[in-house]
């Protein structure tokens, strides 16, 4: 029986305002009574249908609202799906401690400069990933080395009043990494040992069976098809993967090829992680202009434009418009990465263009030369296992991940007693008895277009996707001093003199009869409106965006 003295101590509150139930724009709250710590800002690329979108970035409505509860922030690495929304997010809030390590921090600092925020105008705090941190009264964040295709990648293990929360980040158990630091599995363990609440892991992979394989097999097989090129070799990546790189850079040197990197973020990484000392060059780079005197066997290039992007210099190259550099037969070009959900029709435009070169291309699957830095199922396995959580939370991933995760836990000899599947602005209220979903917060997508931060929503780009459908017609319809209607189309079908004289005179004949009988103008719009509708439709079987228009 409940002593009625013992004051009732209220549930932790896990809110995921982005990253659950999808991959990209990773952001997370924790609440607990007065005090809110925030992790990661990340962003997301837009799909096919997204037309004109750069990038996708959180909606922070609920930070925004409650932003006097701030009392710090985590950074667990310095992927953009992680850290690159934190522009646009950090100058809307508080100035508070932002903790992470020295990659995740100095990849942030460039990006923050690149906006021109000031160091001062942001509170960077670095620490190692053996340190612990208090934020606030009520969070104490123990954090926890993981592997993943990024140094300095953390999980953390929270401890709040209600329990203790287990947090893997993004992570694959590399038993071989190339800069031979292993996933600290021993704080894992540790926990479990003393208790876990709630475990929130990683879903990317948990449709994976096995074992994710380790970088340095890849390394190794890379090696092994550069050697066997004659020619000069362009190598793409994910600019972010800094042990693949760095073991680029260093086969090149074994195999007597000088490099050069091209493409701006490639180059951003490249030096920050070099400042750290997480990178070394063997040979200095070279620039695309000094390597006339080299012949082409001595050459490796390692460049931007893994996912397809027309812009990166893949891209440029596939398509001959680089400044610099042209592609001929005898060239390999490698592929050493797999797209993104979302870009494999870019990245098979590029594939394409790139045989009828007549280049040698070389990708994943018939070659294994990319690993994912996230966790199979084996992997999983051994983290749930080691944490033995009450709780459990699949997270990163789409709904078929989450779901996958959750079976997966349900197999080990320990399963956890209750999981969710929660989605964006979930409120999962957590306590030593507790695990639901108790309410729901605004959250959802800010689209970021050119210059524009939120000011294109979903009917905007319905609209674009009509328009790339079915085109558009203009009805611009003069009334003074005698009704005239000017009829212009694009992409709805070729030009048709018959087809726009039609399309005229039913508007024509609208806005006379509106105007005969006094109508509102607004009215009389809308009348000539669903005439040429009706008529287009039943004329051509298309639904064109109309957009009427009067002039008095």
């Amino acid at each position: 029986m409940t002593n009625p003295e013992t004051p009732t101590v209220p549930a932790l509150e896990v809110i995921p305002l982005g990253g659950m139930g999808e991959i990209g724009k990773n952001i997370f709250a924790y609440r607990y009574a007065d005090e809110i710590m925030v992790v990661d800002g990340g962003l997301a690329f837009p799909k096919a249908h997204q037309m004109g979108i750069d990038l996708i970035i959180p909606k922070i409505d609920y930070l925004l609202e409650h932003q006097h509860l701030i009392k710090g922030w985590i950074l667990t690495h310095g992927h953009e799906d992680h850290i690159g929304g934190l522009p646009y997010i950090f100058p809307r809030l508080p100035r508070v401690p932002v903790y992470g390590a020295p990659l995740t921090l100095g990849l942030v600092r460039e990006k923050l400069s690149e906006f021109g925020i000031k160091d001062g105008e942001v509170d960077l705090r670095e620490v190692q990933l053996t340190d612990s941190v208090q934020i606030g009264e009520h969070f104490k964040v123990d954090f926890v080395r993981m592997t993943h295709s990024i140094p300095d990648n953390a999980g953390y293990v929270l401890t709040t009043p209600v329990g203790r929360i287990v947090h893997t980040g993004d992570f694959k158990l590399d038993e071989q990494p190339s800069d031979g630091q292993l996933s600290d599995l021993g704080r894992i363990e540790q926990a479990g040992k003393d208790g876990v609440l709630l475990l929130i892991s990683d879903s990317t992979n948990a449709e994976r069976p096995g074992h994710t394989p380790s970088e340095t097999e890849i390394a190794k097989n890379l090696e092994d098809v550069i050697a066997n090129c004659k020619g000069r070799v362009f190598l793409t990546t994910f600019a972010s993967n800094v042990h693949r790189i760095q073991n680029v850079i260093k086969l090149a040197h074994r195999q007597s090829r000088r490099v050069v990197m091209e493409g701006r973020s490639m180059l951003k990484y490249a030096q920050v992680a070099q400042g750290l000392g997480l990178m070394e060059f063997p040979d200095p780079l070279l620039t695309s202009e000094e390597v006339g005197e080299l012949q082409d066997q001595q050459i490796l290039f390692v460049c931007t434009g893994s996912q397809g992007q027309p812009m990166a210099v893949l891209g440029r190259l596939a398509f001959g418009t680089h400044a610099k550099i042209a592609l001929r037969r005898g060239d390999t070009v490698i592929l050493s990465s797999n797209p993104i959900p979302g870009n494999e029709d870019a990245v098979n435009l590029i594939v394409n263009r790139l045989y009828e070169i007549g280049v040698d291309v070389i990708y994943p699957p018939a070659y294994r030369i990319h690993a994912s830095g996230h966790a199979s199922q084996e992997e999983l396995a051994t983290v749930l296992n080691l944490a033995r959580p009450k709780f459990f939370l699949p997270w990163h991933g789409e709904p078929r991940h989450q779901i996958n995760h959750a079976k997966l836990a349900q197999t080990l000899p320990r399963p956890p007693k209750r999981t969710l599947i929660a989605q964006n602005g979930d409120v999962v209220s957590v306590g030593p008895d507790e695990f639901r979903v108790s309410g729901t917060v605004t959250a959802g997508a800010m689209y970021v277009d050119g210059l524009g931060v939120g000011d294109v929503g979903d009917e905007v780009l319905l609209d674009r996707v009509n328009m790339s459908q079915e085109g558009i017609v203009i009805l611009n319809a003069v009334l003074h001093p005698t009704v005239h209607v000017e009829v212009v189309t694009r992409g709805f079908v070729r030009p048709n003199r018959d087809l726009d004289d039609q399309i005229r005179r039913v508007a024509q004949e609208a806005v006379e009869q509106g105007m005969r009988e006094k109508r509102r103008l607004e009215d009389v719009r809308d009348d000539m409106y669903g005439a040429v509708r009706r008529f287009v439709r039943k004329a051509t079987g298309r639904n064109p965006v109309l957009i009427p228009m009067l002039v008095d």
